[in-house]
């Protein structure tokens, strides 16, 4: 853990003492999410870590909220990011947005959800990010014909380089993300999802939900199955301790 703190620990520039904290800083950009997969992408991300991880304490995933990295600048907005070695809960009011000199970590995955107006998803956001030290650059687009609608970057040297396949392994996440048919919330459709090391898919909360009640339903059967069986037999299943 020692080591993945490390990797993530936040860039050499000096924060001036007088920048606001993420409780005074504005925790919206003001600007309306044109496409409610900006939402429901990023929220099933988040749902699937909560199950997942919700033994550990030392991550934080946010949706459309703000990463301020300068406070006199503007924050920048991705529509998920994850956040390694950071407290997942800072208290029952939770973070109104994430402000790197705080919280001393630069999130390792920033996620972009590209609706029908490009906002330079595949250019500025590039060279922001980049420059931010984000080590994955995550871009879903799945109104495109002829190249994958998955784009997973990984800094190398200060330049993005994009990566191959789908799920794509993050090591220093420790699971994959890719995206494949399925059902979320009554839509079926493509989503983003999460994977293990040999890229089997991590179910969701819904699925498993769905799967344990597939089991005790699955259990109920034999059951009665057995104590007709037992009846037949001329056995009564009640007299059995």
């Amino acid at each position: 853990m020692s080591i993945l703190i490390n990797l993530f620990a936040m860039l050499n520039y000096e924060l001036p003492k007088y920048w606001p904290s993420s409780e005074e800083l504005p925790d919206s950009d003001e600007t309306p999410v044109d496409n409610e997969l900006q939402d429901l992408i990023p929220g099933l991300l988040k749902a699937i870590l909560a199950m997942l991880w919700k033994d550990r304490m030392d991550w934080f995933f946010g949706v459309d909220m703000g990463v301020y990295y300068d406070g006199e600048k503007p924050p920048f907005v991705p529509d998920g990011f994850l956040s390694i070695g950071v407290e997942r809960i800072i208290d029952e009011n939770l973070r109104p947005s994430y402000a790197i000199w705080e919280e001393n970590r630069v999130p390792v995955l920033m996620l972009e959800v590209v609706s029908q107006t490009y906002r330079g998803e595949y250019s500025t956001k590039l060279q922001d990010y980049a420059g931010l030290g984000v080590l994955f650059y995550v871009i879903y687009n799945s109104h495109r014909r002829r190249k994958p609608h998955l784009e997973v970057h990984r800094l190398v040297n200060g330049k993005y380089e994009l990566q191959s396949g789908n799920p794509i392994y993050l090591t220093e996440v420790g699971l994959g993300i890719g995206c494949e048919k399925g059902t979320y919330q009554g839509i079926n459709r493509e989503w983003l999802y999460w994977y293990d090391e040999e890229g089997k898919r991590i179910l969701t909360p819904e699925e498993r939900v769905f799967q344990a009640e597939e089991r005790a339903f699955q259990a109920e059967e034999r059951a009665s199955l057995l104590t007709e069986k037992l009846r037949s037999l001329g056995i009564d299943p009640n007299t059995l301790s």
